[in-house]
């Protein structure tokens, strides 16, 4: 195998868990999509990007659609090294949590009682149905937004079609301008949508903190049957 030639669908098929493969297989015939996977080759070809390629579909992989109770919207990942893992809001285990996380705990610390995290790696959440989704999966190293508007937009988007679409009661947390222009692609008769300033500190204490997300969205997922979230890692 060539892995230069086939890296992002190779990643893809090796990662993306069957029950996405199965529902997002449209979006991989695409122009958008053949693009971006060739912009992504000549980008881990010859600079260094974010997360490691292994990683690109992790909320995929540790989320099945079926399992999918919330859903949390971030940009793009964080683009220091060793930080970005697949996972939105997310660092890999033993790195330094960053500040936007760290909000999200005092936040959660208020809301539900748990104790502050020294711990940055929300993977606990994703197995527990938490679909931690950038819309931009991937970004070169110390440049923020460098891979927007490539082609990865279209696809996290037609992923927030399908959840709309073909699931009922699910809670999309959507924080700060960029998440909340999602809004259009969610049926509300059908989810829940809480929306929040983004937890950065530029903007956490203008709303973000006391937002309640976390007890409401349980709420919500127990009114409907649900298994709420161990938000407490």
């Amino acid at each position: 195998m060539n892995m230069k030639k086939v890296r992002l669908d190779y990643f893809l098929h090796e990662s993306l868990h069957a029950s996405w493969k199965t529902r997002l297989a449209p979006e991989f015939k695409k122009e958008y999509w053949k693009q971006l996977a060739a912009f992504m080759q000549e980008e881990y070809t010859h600079t260094e990007v974010y997360p490691p390629q292994k990683d690109i579909f992790s909320a995929f992989a540790l989320c099945p659609f079926e399992n999918v109770s919330v859903v949390v919207v971030g940009q793009d990942p964080y683009h220091g090294a060793g930080q970005a893992h697949g996972l939105s809001f997310s660092v890999s285990k033993g790195v330094t949590v960053p500040p936007s996380l760290k909000n999200i705990y005092k936040e959660i610390q208020s809301d539900c009682g748990c104790n502050g995290e020294e711990n940055g790696d929300l993977s606990g959440w994703a197995m527990q149905g938490v679909l931690l989704l950038n819309a931009t999966l991937t970004v070169r190293a110390g440049s923020p937004g460098s891979h927007q508007k490539k082609g990865w937009e279209e696809f996290t988007d037609a992923v927030l079609q399908r959840i709309s679409a073909e699931r009922e009661h699910v809670v999309f947390l959507l924080w700060g301008q960029y998440a909340q222009k999602k809004r259009t692609i969610i049926d509300e008769k059908k989810h829940l949508v809480l929306t929040a300033p983004h937890p950065s500190p530029f903007s956490a204490c203008t709303g973000f903190f006391g937002c309640r997300h976390f007890s409401a969205t349980n709420a919500y997922i127990a009114q409907y049957g649900g298994t709420s979230i161990d938000w407490c890692l």
